[in-house]
């Protein structure tokens, strides 16, 4: 049978215990996503309490960023993979240390060498029994597998190792995230975890720091680009936009939008479920 994601415990249905697994099915939606935009403006056309209008504007989730392409490389296809990532801050992309897939994306199987496949199949096959919101929980310690790959970062042509964690949905952006342990919480936790470089790009006094110097937490505020090559000194906002036209003229970066928005799955898969029939009229719509 079918489940929604709050019906799932701990893996396991939450009324007979069985063990839950995520598979892909047909379904009938309806393409939401294509309106996301028009959602998000006509929001103001409301006669709605302002709470609830920002409730909705949360769960539309628009974020204005830069999409930027890293090259996976392939060793048992001798080929690379153009990878494309959604970031609000292009900023800290030279900050960038590692790259996370999620379980499920594509890439997973074509990247992963043998000496690391059995190992990368049996988490993917564990995090299918998880639900999302247990996935991306900011309590729970952060897991993963490395691919035995590498990636290259645009902006400095360093190679840095691919990871697939469960922290990173496939439906939330590209299914593959930049990680940047220096600048994000949930980066630095996995990298702490894992043993991972974390390198400070943005210099603030804001920043909490241990006795050694190194950051005791990560920094997700704004500040000025450091080991950032020819950016160093920038201020955050005016770095955002010129790294993200740099990307641009050398093909491997453009201005994006992103939504948290999903497409609205109507169906359930029971006998006596949809498909909903849907009208339209030539005169009224």
């Amino acid at each position: 049978t079918g489940l929604a994601n709050e019906e799932v415990i701990n893996g396991k249905c939450e009324r007979c215990g069985s063990e839950v697994t995520r598979k892909k099915l047909m379904q009938w939606m309806l393409k939401i996503t294509t309106y996301a935009n028009r959602l998000l403006k006509d929001l103001d056309k409301l006669n709605w309490p302002e709470k609830v209008k920002i409730m909705q504007a949360n769960w539309i989730g628009y974020s204005q960023g830069c999409e930027v392409i890293f090259k996976a490389h392939s060793k048992l296809e001798k080929k690379d993979y153009e990878v494309p990532i959604f970031t609000t801050r292009p900023d800290t992309l030279a900050g960038a240390t590692y790259m996370v897939f999620a379980p499920e994306h594509e890439l997973v199987s074509k990247i992963t060498l043998p000496e690391h496949k059995k190992e990368v199949q049996e988490y993917v096959q564990q995090a299918q029994k998880t639900p999302e919101r247990m996935r991306t929980a900011t309590v729970k310690a952060k897991t993963g597998v490395f691919a035995g790959a590498y990636a290259v970062n645009p902006i400095n042509g360093e190679e840095i190792p691919i990871w697939i964690s469960d922290y990173v949905l496939l439906t939330y952006g590209t299914g593959a995230i930049m990680a940047v342990p220096a600048h994000d919480e949930r980066d630095f936790e996995f990298a702490k975890a894992f043993s991972l470089p974390i390198r400070e790009v943005i210099y603030s006094q804001q920043s909490k720091r241990v006795k050694d110097g190194s950051l005791a937490e990560a920094y997700v505020g704004e500040g000025k680009l450091i080991n950032s090559g020819s950016f160093n000194g920038l201020d955050s906002a005016i770095a955002r936009k010129r790294i993200t036209e740099w990307l641009a003229k050398k093909g491997e970066g453009k201005k994006s939008v992103n939504y948290k928005l999903r497409d609205w799955v109507f169906s359930r898969q029971r006998y006596w479920g949809e498909p909903i029939p849907i009208i339209y009229c030539s005169r009224c719509g």
